[in-house]
Parts: C-alpha cells; structure tokens; sequence
C-alpha cells in the first residue's frame, strides 16, 4: 500500500525491505539516549539493534513502512489479548549479552505500562535518518497509519523515548498515560494512548 502526503509518499514495506528498515531505524537510533544506555558499547550498539528490530519487523502481528526515499521507517503492531511486544523482547534478553538484563528490567517495566483493556495499534519503533530529521517524514509515517486507524475506530499506543518525539506524537492527537517510566538511570520513556478521531476528523492536532 501506498500513499502520497503533503510531506512524503509513504509504502508498506514488504518481506525484500527487511534489511532497509533494519538500517533506517539503527542509523536513526544509533546516539539516541535509550539505545545508548541499552547498548552503551558503542562498536556493538548496530549490531544489537538489529537484533532487536528484526523480530518486531518480522512479528506475525506487524505491518512496516518506508517513508520518502526510504528515509524513515515506522513499525506498527497489534498486540494479541493479554500479551504485549515489551514482554516478548524481554524474553529474548539472553540474545543481547551483559545488554539482556536491561533489555528485561525494561521489557517487564513497559508491559505493566501497556494497556490490554482494548484492541489497539501499537508503535514500538519509528524513526528517521539524521539527515532528513525534522523534514516531515516522521509526521507522514504517523498520518498515514492513522487515518486507517481513525476509520478502523482503532486506539493507538507509544512509549516516546524524548521530549522532542513527544511533542511530535501529541501533535498527532497522542496523550500522556500516567507518568514517566525509568529504569535503573535509564532516561525517561513517556506512555502514551490515542483514541481514533470521530467526526470527520483527521486524527491530528495542531
């Protein structure tokens, strides 16, 4: 599926994109303050996110998007009844090294976070090269999911892992879901719930 924005043209990535989302998101990600505490040794730190990234890409439950000259990338999942993805990455710790224990502190934090009182879509991951951050690829990604979402009736969820993509999702109709969580020293990481817009409305707030 694909569609053209205001900001960029936004396609579902297919099996063949793997590789491309993988490298989309581990350069967005690579000196962000989350991935750093998780990965701190930084000549492993691509190798570890690729592990993390790939099994979410690759979730039977999962849809990924590539955005402009696939320059940004987005992962979506529907979580089944009783069982969030935070659970299943922490599962998968022992993959990580000295990294899994925090991969599991965080993973168990996270799911006690993830509201299972609904059907909903969630954003474990999106992000944007560093060259075209700030270029409305991001906003493009969010909008195109969305609106099926605002038509589907669908909630969404995201954990912001900066005050910068924040502020971003709540421009996209996202609200704060109780306060902050932490780890240990981990930086903040802000839960966050949006109700399918109604009315003729485009699920965005400006």
């Amino acid at each position: 599926m694909t569609s053209n924005t205001s900001y960029a043209t936004v396609r579902q990535a297919d099996a063949t994109d793997e590789q491309v989302v993988v490298d989309v998101l581990t350069e967005a990600f690579t000196n962000d303050p989350l991935v750093c505490w998780l990965f701190p040794d930084a000549d492993e730190r691509g190798r570890l996110q690729a592990h993390f990234y790939r099994p979410l890409i690759n979730h039977p439950d999962g849809e990924a998007y590539l955005a402009g000259q696939d320059e940004g990338a987005s992962v979506w999942l529907t979580p089944a009844a009783g069982r969030t993805a935070d659970e299943e990455q922490g599962e998968r710790g022992s993959v990580f090294g000295e990294s899994g224990a925090r991969l599991r502190a965080l993973g168990q934090a996270l799911a006690e976070r993830h509201p299972d009182s609904e059907p909903h879509l969630y954003l474990p991951c999106m992000g944007v090269v560093s060259g075209r951050q700030g270029a409305g690829l991001g906003s493009a990604l969010l909008r195109h999911r969305l609106e099926r979402a605002d038509r589907d009736g669908l909630a969404a969820y995201l954990e912001a892992s900066s005050p910068r993509s924040r502020a971003l999702y709540q421009r996209h109709g996202f609200e704060d879901l109780g306060e902050p969580v932490q780890v240990e020293d981990s930086p903040l990481l802000w839960p966050m719930w949006r109700r399918p817009a109604i009315h003729g409305s485009k699920g965005e707030q400006r």
